[in-house]
C-alpha cells in the first residue's frame, strides 16, 4: 500500500518495519475524537477562506458518514493503514474525492493525535468521576448503615481504640473524594487544545485556533507549538492520580480480605462478589478484592512506562510517544473496572456487628478512656497514662477485662477511682465521647456522611 507520507521516500517498508511502526490496533479507539476534531478543523478551514465552504461542507457530510459507519460496525479500522488519522483519510478521499486530499491542511499527525488523546482523556476523566461518586455512594450508605456498629480501631495492625464501622468506611469516602478531586484537575489540565500546533513550529497559512478549540469545547489553546506536539505531562498526571486511586483501593483490599476471614469474622461478601476453591468445598475466597489489589501493581506500571517514555526525549514529538496510549488505555480501562466491582462489592457486603463487638471488649482499647478518667479526677496525663498501665498489665496476668476487674482492686492502684470508672469504660461510651470535629461518634460519623454526600451532589 502507498504511503499517505511517501514523497521524500518512496514509502515502501519491510511488512515486518510496517507493523512494528502501526499504531491502528491500539489507537482505533479513538475514531470518535479523531473524525470530530476533522470536522472542527474544516470548519476552521472554511471560516478563514483556507478551503471553501463547499469543500467543507463535502468533507464534514463524508466524515459524518463514516462516523455513523463505524459507530454501527458497518466500517472496521483496516490493519493496513499506519494509524487511525491515515485510515480516516483514506476512507474520506475515496469517497469524496480531491476535497478530501485537502483536510490535512494546516495540521501535522503531530498535533492531530496530541488532540485526539486529549480529547478522550477529557472524557475518560468524565467516566471515571462518575465511577468514583458511585463508589462514594455505595461507602456512604453502607457508613449509614453501621454508624453505631463498635468495631476495633487499629494502629500497627494492633487493637488501639474503639471506633465504628461507619466511621471506618467513611475514611476510605474522604479518600475517594480526594481522588474525584484529582481526576477533575487532571480533565483540566487535558482541557487545552493542541491543533494547530502542526509538526512542531505552527503553520504559514492564517488559521484560527481559538475558533477550532471553541468548536471542540476546549477552553484554551497550548500557548507553544513546541510544547503543544511534545506535552504528555496531563496524560502522566492522569496515571499518577489513576495509582493513587488504586493505592486507596488497594488498601480497602487489604482490609476486606482480612475481615472477610475467619480470624477476623468482621464483614460477609455477597456470593455474587466471591469464589469457591476447586477443591476445599468450605472455601469462600475474596477474589475481587485481592484481584483489585493485584491490579494496582499494573496501572503503577503504566505510569513507569510512560515516566521512562518521556524522560530523555528532545522536543519535539519523537515516536516514541506513540508508547503513551496502551499504557494510558490500560490504566483507565482498568480502573474503571475496578471502580464498577467495588461498588457492587460494598452494596452487597454484610457486617458481623456481634463478631466486631466481641473483638472490640478484646485488647483494652478502652484503656485510653481509663487514663482520660483519671486525668478527670486531677492526675495529670503522664501519671494517669502510667496506672492505666499497670491496671492493664495486672489484667493481662490475671485475665480480666477493664470492665470485670472490682472496684477494690482498682482502689489499689488508685484511690481516685469511683464506681463511674465503669461508665469511663464502657465501649459503646468510649465511642459517644469522641464527639471532636471528625470523631467516631455516631454524631460525628453523621456529619460526616452529610458533608460528603453534599460534596458528591
Amino acid at each position: 500500500m502507498s504511503k499517505m507520507w511517501a514523497g521524500r521516500t518512496d514509502g515502501a517498508t519491510d511488512k515486518l518495519a510496517d507493523d512494528f511502526n502501526s499504531s491502528i490496533r491500539f489507537d482505533s479507539r479513538m475514531f470518535k475524537e479523531d473524525i470530530t476534531g476533522s470536522i472542527a478543523h474544516a470548519q476552521m478551514l472554511a471560516h478563514k477562506g483556507i478551503m471553501t465552504e463547499d469543500e467543507a461542507d463535502k468533507i464534514t457530510d463524508g466524515l459524518s458518514l463514516i462516523l455513523d459507519d463505524m459507530l454501527n460496525g458497518r466500517l472496521l479500522p483496516d490493519p493496513d493503514c499506519e494509524d487511525i488519522h491515515m485510515f480516516v483519510e483514506k476512507i474520506l478521499t475515496e469517497r469524496i474525492g480531491e476535497a478530501g486530499k485537502k483536510l490535512h491542511t494546516a495540521r501535522s499527525r503531530n498535533d492531530q493525535v496530541a488532540l485526539d488523546i486529549r480529547m478522550w482523556t477529557k472524557s475518560s476523566c468524565d467516566i471515571i468521576k462518575e465511577k468514583i461518586i458511585n463508589l462514594i455512594s455505595a461507602i456512604t450508605e453502607k457508613a449509614e448503615e453501621y454508624k453505631g456498629a463498635i468495631m476495633p480501631g487499629y494502629t500497627h495492625l494492633q487493637r488501639a481504640q474503639p471506633v465504628t464501622f461507619g466511621h471506618y468506611l467513611m475514611a476510605y469516602a474522604m479518600m475517594l473524594l480526594r481522588d474525584k478531586a484529582r481526576i477533575v484537575d487532571c480533565k483540566a489540565k487535558a482541557d487545552v487544545s493542541p491543533i494547530g500546533c502542526c509538526a512542531l513550529a505552527g503553520t504559514t497559512y492564517d488559521t484560527d485556533r481559538f475558533f477550532e478549540a471553541e468548536k471542540l469545547d476546549f477552553k484554551d489553546v497550548c500557548r507553544n507549538s513546541l510544547d503543544g506536539v511534545s506535552d504528555r505531562d496531563f496524560l502522566i498526571d492522569l496515571l499518577s492520580a489513576l495509582s493513587i486511586l488504586m493505592m486507596h483501593l488497594s488498601r480497602l483490599s487489604e482490609e476486606i480480605i482480612l475481615w472477610s476471614s475467619w480470624e477476623f469474622g468482621f464483614i460477609e461478601l455477597s456470593d455474587s462478589f466471591t469464589t469457591g476453591s476447586s477443591i476445599m468445598p468450605q472455601k469462600k475466597n475474596p477474589d475481587m478484592a485481592e484481584l483489585v489489589r493485584g491490579k494496582t501493581g499494573r496501572v503503577y506500571g503504566d505510569l513507569v512506562t510512560l515516566l521512562t517514555v518521556m524522560k530523555g526525549l528532545p522536543l519535539a514529538y519523537n515516536k516514541d510517544m506513540q508508547e503513551d496510549k496502551e499504557p494510558v488505555f490500560d490504566a483507565v480501562d482498568t480502573v474503571i473496572s475496578c471502580l464498577d466491582i467495588y461498588s457492587g462489592m460494598i452494596k452487597t457486603l454484610t457486617a458481623k456487628t456481634e463478631n466486631m463487638k466481641k473483638a472490640a471488649q478484646k485488647g483494652f482499647i478502652n484503656a485510653t478512656d481509663l487514663a482520660d478518667y483519671l486525668v478527670s479526677k486531677g492526675l495529670p496525663f503522664r501519671s494517669a497514662y502510667k496506672i492505666s498501665g499497670q491496671i492493664v498489665s495486672y489484667c493481662i496476668n490475671h485475665n480480666k477485662t477493664l470492665e470485670e476487674l472490682g472496684l477494690e482492686k482498682y482502689n489499689e492502684f488508685s484511690e481516685l477511682i469511683d464506681g463511674n470508672v465503669y461508665k469511663a469504660v464502657d465501649l459503646y461510651n468510649c465511642v459517644l465521647k469522641r464527639k471532636s470535629f471528625g470523631g467516631t461518634s455516631v454524631e460525628s460519623v453523621e456529619a460526616q456522611i452529610g458533608y460528603v454526600k453534599e460534596a458528591i451532589k
